[in-house]
């Protein structure tokens, strides 16, 4: 299989059926840099403006409507030794009586040691001044080709991936994508180094990564993306209100327990009922996002 290292010389706001930017063979390796959520690159350069730019799209060969695209998260490194964030809560996220006590949101630096794999707040406040954050890199926005020939912008998310903002995203993981263009036509950018549950301030810790991905096609239906880590296996639905998107992340799983685990309704059921664990990935962008996970350890091998 080949290494490709690609170096964009455009990015998109927008996920669609956009003219290829690299073509790879199936089981490739992808070795890209990315820009930040705002658009600078590694030197702090603006390349182009927010939110959320992509490198892409890549075109996999033999990948057609209907088969999923299997990508796993190889590495991700950290370019830059700064991140940003934004340093107050979304009103959305608080009762509505007390949006109004809220400060005004104002983008706050982060210093990040490349070294020691750890970032803090470049100027501390009071009561932080020892926070040091152990660096927990994710693509927080990344995806495939929508269907109808649609570019949704990166600031939302769906089906087809996008900006998902699920700390789970990260070096380790795989991911699989519901194919629905030729070639998958596979973005990726916006990557953190730190969130937590929700992006409940906006953003992540937001820099720029040397990211490796390998992308396979796999000849199996899905809907919504899954996932999986060395522990668990997960789903994602996206939408708003938050209940649908828990409603497609619980659906998917019920599908693959049943398709992998030969796990009838009532035996998935019974399983969910127990221990099941649901993440939220953001409760930020126009679409929210939910992760339904299930431990590993709770499931015969496939």
């Amino acid at each position: 299989m080949t290494k490709h290292h690609f170096v964009p010389n455009s990015f998109h706001n927008v996920i669609g059926s956009l003219p290829p930017a690299l073509y790879i063979a199936d089981g490739d390796t992808v070795v890209t840099e990315t820009l930040d959520a705002a658009g600078y690159d590694k030197h702090d350069i603006n390349r182009i403006s927010g939110p959320n730019p992509m490198n892409g799209p890549i075109f996999v060969e033999g990948a057609e409507p209907g088969d999923s695209l299997k990508v796993e998260i190889l590495s991700m490194v950290p370019t830059r030794d700064t991140g940003f964030t934004r340093n107050i809560v979304a009103s959305n996220v608080v009762d509505p009586q007390d949006v109004h006590t809220l400060p005004a949101s104002e983008k706050v630096i982060w210093k990040i040691d490349r070294e020691a794999l750890t970032t803090r707040l470049a100027e501390p406040v009071a009561g932080l001044e020892d926070f040091t954050l152990p660096l927990s890199p994710m693509i927080g926005c990344f995806g495939v080709a929508p269907s109808l020939g649609q570019a949704i912008s990166t600031a939302t998310s769906g089906e087809f991936g996008g900006n998902m903002d699920y700390r789970l995203l990260g070096p380790g993981t795989t991911v699989w994508f519901p194919i629905s263009a030729p070639g998958a036509l596979f973005f990726l950018g916006d990557c953190h180094a730190v969130q937590g549950d929700g992006e409940i301030v906006g953003t992540g810790i937001e820099t720029t990564f040397e990211v490796t991905v390998r992308l396979s096609v796999e000849k199996k239906r899905i809907i919504w993306p899954r996932g999986e880590t060395a522990d668990d296996i997960f789903t994602i639905g996206n939408a708003r209100p938050l209940d649908q998107a828990l409603q497609h992340a619980t659906s998917e799983m019920l599908r693959w327990l049943g398709s992998d685990y030969r796990l009838d309704k009532t035996a998935a059921s019974h399983l969910l009922g127990q221990v099941v664990r649901y993440d939220v990935g953001n409760v930020f962008d126009p679409a929210y996002t939910m992760a339904c996970r299930v431990a590993k350890s709770w499931l015969k091998h496939r």
